[in-house]
């Protein structure tokens, strides 16, 4: 054997050395086995493609979102003035919020603003004719004002759109009875009543006309 042959020998030895040092330490690419994101928002596509995520972050709450949150938690303390400011505050961002004109309405109800609620209540409805709680609510507005004819309209529209919810009935039978049509609120009441049966002033009120009977 010549010397280069014995040198190509030694050469080919450390090459395949080499190869199977690596073939049995497992540190090489394994098909089957991807990527995995430790965290929520970890990236898999790399800064080149960051719309690929493993899991889309928690969206963030909208500064009107925010302000409508504080109204409710306001309300829930009583505290009328605070929720008035911060449903002004939310109306500013965005004056045709339909959650945040909800709050404002019921704010004038509460301050017996009848006038301003009737407004606002409107409004609500210019953006979305559909929506039953406005209707249910500028009936009871309109009932407060003295149009009573125009709050029917308005109940009986409530009860079209969501049928199945009990507070509609049990409105409608409140201006009912506050007109005088007994027998029409009765079958309001029961309406209410058999939906939800949680309404206990319903219940009540059930019990008092079956009583004029």
């Amino acid at each position: 054997m010549t010397t280069f042959q014995l040198f190509l020998l030694i050469v080919a030895g450390g090459v395949f050395y080499l190869f199977f040092k690596q073939l049995f330490s497992g540190n090489y690419p394994k098909r089957g086995v991807d990527y995995e994101a430790k965290v929520p928002d970890d990236r898999i596509g790399g800064i080149n493609r960051p719309d690929k995520v493993f899991a889309k972050p928690r969206q963030e709450v909208s500064r009107t979102e925010q302000l409508i949150e504080m109204a409710d938690e306001a309300i829930g303390k009583g505290d009328l003035l605070e929720a008035r400011k911060a449903v002004q505050s939310a109306l500013i961002l965005d004056e045709n919020n339909i959650e945040a004109l909800r709050r404002e309405g019921y704010l004038y109800l509460e301050d017996r603003e009848y006038e301003e609620a009737k407004r606002v209540y409107e409004k609500i409805l210019s953006l979305d004719p559909n929506d039953d709680i406005a209707h249910d609510s500028l009936a009871n507005t309109l009932h407060k004002l003295g149009d009573d004819e125009a709050a029917l309209r308005h109940h009986q529209k409530a009860i079209e759109l969501d049928g199945e919810y009990a507070p509609h009935y049990f409105n409608y039978a409140n201006t009912l009875y506050d007109m005088k049509r007994y027998d029409e609120a009765l079958d309001n009441y029961k309406k209410a009543y058999e939906l939800d049966p949680e309404i206990e002033e319903a219940k009540k009120m059930i019990e008092e006309l079956e009583g004029k009977e």
